[in-house]
């Protein structure tokens, strides 16, 4: 068994999936997968399935999937994911896109960053030297990054990318975070995870990668998305004020 999983939450992605899944299953580290699908009408999970058949075997199951009702969120997507990575026992969970904006090459460099670096998180960070972002709009690009620089001034948490969703944990950061306290569902979650991460005294570390947007597929970004991350990390920095990190083991 692979002491590693990456979740990969899925909403209608019919046209990256069967690509994501070959491409980390070629990587040289034998990483296992949990996919978290929301009832993606477009054919998504059944596509899955079908992959399961085929990189499944009786000695060893490379290819997880959950299948949630509805629609319900980014976050309540990793938290799912997350509480059935550590039911199952895997010492290093990973999280990343289905399309192909994190590269699934520096999944290993996560890894490593944790497995033999020391690390407790390993963030894929898209402005640990300088903005490394391919085909977004200067718009975007500019909105990412000074949001990133808000979150920073506000909280004081000393990560230049913090709303990166490319991350890799140890075990014992998820079994320490108290998951389902977890306000954010969106863009925030984000935030919010590395908060509560640094909170506990946990050792982050950004490992410079490439972000290159969606080329096929349609993005989930939204202003209500971004308009959570805004006044969410003001509250959230707040309710900090008044609360003690400690772990329970």
């Amino acid at each position: 068994m692979s002491n590693a999983i990456v979740i990969i939450p899925t909403y209608k992605e019919r046209e990256n999936i069967r690509s994501i899944i070959d491409a980390v299953f070629g990587l040289p580290k034998d990483f296992h997968i949990l996919i978290v699908d929301d009832n993606s009408p477009d054919g998504t999970p059944e596509i899955v399935e079908e992959l399961q058949e085929g990189y499944n075997t009786a000695a060893e199951t490379k290819l997880h999937m959950v299948r949630r009702p509805g629609k319900q969120g980014l976050g309540t997507a990793y938290i799912a994911g997350f509480h059935w990575a550590l039911q199952k026992g895997y010492d290093y969970i990973l999280e990343m896109d289905a399309d192909f904006s994190h590269d699934p090459k520096d999944l290993i460099n996560l890894y490593l960053s944790c497995a033999e670096h020391g690390n407790d998180v390993a963030i894929g960070s898209r402005y640990a030297t300088g903005v490394n972002v391919v085909n977004w709009p200067i718009g975007r690009v500019l909105l990412s990054y000074f949001a990133s620089s808000y979150v920073r001034l506000i909280t004081g948490m000393p990560i230049r990318d913090t709303t990166a969703g490319f991350v890799c944990y140890r075990k014992k950061v998820l079994s320490t975070i108290p998951l389902d306290q977890i306000k954010f569902v969106g863009y925030a979650f984000q935030i919010e995870m590395k908060f509560l991460t640094w909170k506990f005294g946990f050792i982050l570390k950004e490992v410079p990668i490439i972000f290159t947007d969606r080329t096929r597929g349609e993005s989930k970004m939204s202003a209500g998305i971004f308009k959570e991350a805004f006044f969410g990390v003001l509250q959230m920095t707040i309710q900090s004020w008044f609360r003690k990190y400690v772990p329970t083991s």
